[in-house]
């Protein structure tokens, strides 16, 4: 069993700043791409951006130049570092990831966190 946890959403004023956490636990083996997504009332869930095992990352451009991707590989954990918001930043954030289990059978296998409410006032 693989569980995705996320941190660090909330309230916060248009310019402001928010750091997203996630962390993966587990019967993990390895894991793949990580990334975040982010669903607005009544609209798709979009990507926000994406990385690899190796740090290629993989960004929305409504959101370049304004938030960045790391992750920790040594700890299963991905972070969203979130400047300059916007109202139009409000949204549920979900992490993903692509994770090979230790257990039976060992393919790999997408997951989702259960997601963090960031929203961002005028």
């Amino acid at each position: 069993q693989v569980q995705l946890v996320e941190s660090g959403g909330g309230l916060v004023q248009a310019g402001g700043s928010l750091r997203l956490s996630c962390t993966a636990s587990g019967s993990i083996f390895s894991i793949n791409a990580m990334g975040w997504y982010r669903q607005a009332p009544g609209k798709q869930r979009d990507l926000v951006v994406t990385i690899s095992s190796g740090g290629t990352t993989n960004y929305a451009d409504s959101v370049k130049g304004r938030f960045t991707i790391s992750r920790d590989n040594a700890k299963n954990t991905v972070y969203l570092q979130m400047n300059s918001l916007k109202p139009e930043d409000t949204a549920v954030y979900y992490c993903n990831a692509d994770v090979r289990p230790t257990s039976w059978p060992p393919y790999t296998r997408n997951y989702w966190g259960q997601g963090t409410q960031v929203t961002v006032s005028s």
